[in-house]
């Protein structure tokens, strides 16, 4: 085929290949701008319960939690206690899943609300400030934050993450 400059010569062939060409870098766009977003925020439905407690978690989108699974599957709860009591005893709560099954735990940083890695995060537990639950580990990215937040509300203590047990827990339940 001689080429004049006349598009409409290549034919249908050609302009296929334009559009898949284009279809591609729009995807491999989307999945860039997706996986830059790291810890996309999912905004539950109004019908959507904590699996641990039964509440309506989309009525705290400021203390909402999730643990993200291998299998793209997300549990999202009304606050970190609740996803503590999850995570720390999970085959009660999800027969099928276990620890290994985690991808991600978030939290929301008690001041900016948005969303930080639970397993970095700085936990103040027994302060004068309640959460959905009642006490609740009030999680914060960085640690200057944790500590005037501490000295400010009456705090206990900053537990990392690691250092979160089941008495550390069941203790918030029971003043």
């Amino acid at each position: 085929m001689k080429m004049t400059g006349d598009r409409r010569r290549m034919g249908p062939i050609k302009d296929s290949r334009m559009k898949c060409v284009t279809c591609l870098l729009i995807g491999l766009c989307l999945v860039a701008v997706s996986y830059a977003a790291g810890h996309e925020d999912v905004t539950p439905s109004k019908e959507y319960r904590c699996p641990v407690c039964g509440m309506y978690v989309s009525m705290f989108p400021d203390w909402n939690a999730r643990i993200k699974f291998k299998d793209s599957t997300v549990a999202i709860f009304d606050g970190s206690k609740d996803m503590f009591k999850y995570y720390l005893d999970i085959k009660k709560y999800n027969p099928s899943k276990s620890k290994n099954d985690v991808t991600a735990i978030l939290v929301k940083d008690y001041y900016s609300t948005t969303d930080i890695d639970a397993q970095q995060a700085y936990f103040v537990i027994w302060s004068d400030v309640y959460g959905p639950m009642g006490h609740e580990p009030i999680p914060f990215e960085k640690e200057a934050d944790a500590k005037e937040f501490l000295a400010e509300h009456k705090g206990m203590k900053i537990l990392r993450f690691r250092n979160v047990t089941h008495d550390v827990i069941l203790s918030l339940d029971n003043p």
